[in-house]
């Protein structure tokens, strides 16, 4: 019986994948396009573990990441069990369990953080179910990646990777807590923690995305002020990825899949 091998070497600037084809029907017809997309996927599979928390309705949802940043997948509000958050209810308030709505605002709120805390009351309306009492379900992953926090009008964002190119994971230009960016600033201009601009993504993107350096002015006169009154600053998550040229060898044992800068 033929052996086969899979080799896993991972590297910043190269990765091989050898696997003994003597046994395949058709081994010059297996692609380096192929090999990549399975690798990728056993990586997240590995590496992307997701964990999902439910707070009920009032009360404080935290999300945490202890290395890397948050990534919500899903956010939704409603009540999809009698079980969960049922302690001391009447069964008028857990007996409808088809009620759930998407909560988009816990996407703005945490993506890119590395916590995230706030309370679960009033982030989705209008009501999906009156007279029913509901929770919060939120589940996420924790990505690999870098955050930068530049100050509105004090500093200027500049960003420079020495290998590899840039990658924007989040971006946002407003004010989601009120401890970042607060020094010698009064009260009243950091008590707005819901302040999200809503084209700092698609902006950032385009001034950074696949470049190996960028620099960007955080200021309302590039993004606009999406909150008046509030001290603002931009939040970036950003990875540095390898853009790779995939160099097939083919032979009658073996395929090489070598991955260069």
């Amino acid at each position: 019986m033929c052996f086969e091998l899979v080799f896993f070497f991972f590297s910043q600037y190269w990765t091989v994948l050898y696997v003994n084809l003597s046994d395949l029907v058709f081994p010059y017809l297996v692609y380096c396009f192929y090999i990549k997309i399975f690798y990728e996927l056993i990586v997240s599979a590995l590496f992307n573990f997701s964990e999902t928390v439910v707070t009920c309705d009032g009360f404080v949802q935290s999300l945490s990441c202890d290395t890397g940043v948050i990534s919500v997948q899903s956010a939704t509000y409603g009540r999809t069990s009698s079980q969960i958050c049922s302690a001391g209810r009447p069964r008028s308030q857990i007996s409808n369990t088809w009620c759930s709505k998407n909560v988009p605002v816990i996407f703005k709120r945490c993506n890119g953080l590395r916590t995230c805390e706030f309370k679960a009351q009033g982030l989705a309306r209008p009501d999906p179910c009156f007279g029913t009492y509901k929770y919060y379900t939120t589940n996420y992953i924790c990505i690999t990646a870098e955050t930068s926090v530049t100050c509105d009008q004090i500093q200027l964002f500049y960003l420079h990777v020495e290998h590899g190119k840039i990658q924007i994971n989040t971006a946002n230009y407003g004010r989601t807590d009120k401890t970042t960016c607060s020094q010698g600033r009064p009260s009243q201009q950091l008590q707005n923690t819901n302040c999200f601009s809503p084209n700092a993504l698609d902006f950032v993107s385009k001034r950074c995305e696949g470049k190996s350096s960028c620099s960007i002015l955080a200021s309302n006169s590039v993004f606009s002020d999406p909150c008046f009154g509030t001290f603002k600053y931009l939040n970036i998550s950003y990875s540095c990825v390898s853009k790779c040229k995939c160099y097939c060898i083919e032979k009658l044992y073996c395929i090489v899949f070598l991955c260069v800068d």
